[in-house]
């Protein structure tokens, strides 16, 4: 005679979608607590004045850019930071379609900036060296990557600190078009 096995019911959260779902709103309240600290003092309201020189020896004039009636995408990055890493592909993408001024801070001097670039298939002609961290310190960033999107009337319509895809980036340069 057979004898029929008895099984327990398994407990709510010992459930596998159980658990995920835990992973998941334990991964969001960590997110939104370290944000504000991510997005630190950044700068609101007018862009700051800036000219610089890209690696290449490119001049590139933000109020200039912002004037063509297009926004524009101030990306600061940095090679030591792993999220940059992910990020960089799809800048480079994005800076097919928009103006972006790429900045590199904290990172190396110029020569190694190029040798970067092109073992990325970064364009070099958009990026700026910011060894010192001085564009960092003018946006108020207190991490990397951080993106500022300049409307065309050359005020700060978007920030984002942190990782943030590029559909987001190019929604939020879409609508500073407008």
């Amino acid at each position: 005679m057979a004898t029929e096995q008895q099984t327990k019911p398994v407990k709510i959260w010992q459930k596998n979608w159980v658990q995920n779902l835990l992973w998941v709103v334990a991964f969001i309240a960590i997110y939104l607590t370290v944000r504000p600290f991510m997005q630190g003092d950044v700068i609101q309201g007018e862009a700051p004045i800036m000219q610089v020189t890209s690696i290449t020896g490119k001049e590139i004039d933000l109020q200039q850019l912002t004037q063509q009636d297009e926004p524009v995408l101030v990306h600061i990055w940095a090679t030591w930071c792993p999220i940059c890493e992910v990020s960089k592909g799809g800048v480079e993408s994005i800076a097919e379609d928009y103006k972006v001024i790429n900045i590199a801070t904290q990172s190396a001097d110029s020569e190694q900036l190029l040798e970067y670039a092109r073992q990325n298939q970064m364009n070099p002609d958009i990026i700026v060296n910011d060894l010192e961290g001085k564009w960092m310190k003018t946006f108020g960033s207190k991490a990397v990557p951080a993106d500022f999107i300049i409307s065309p009337d050359g005020r700060i319509e978007y920030v984002e600190v942190g990782f943030t895809t590029s559909i987001g980036l190019r929604i939020r340069l879409w609508l500073a078009s407008l």
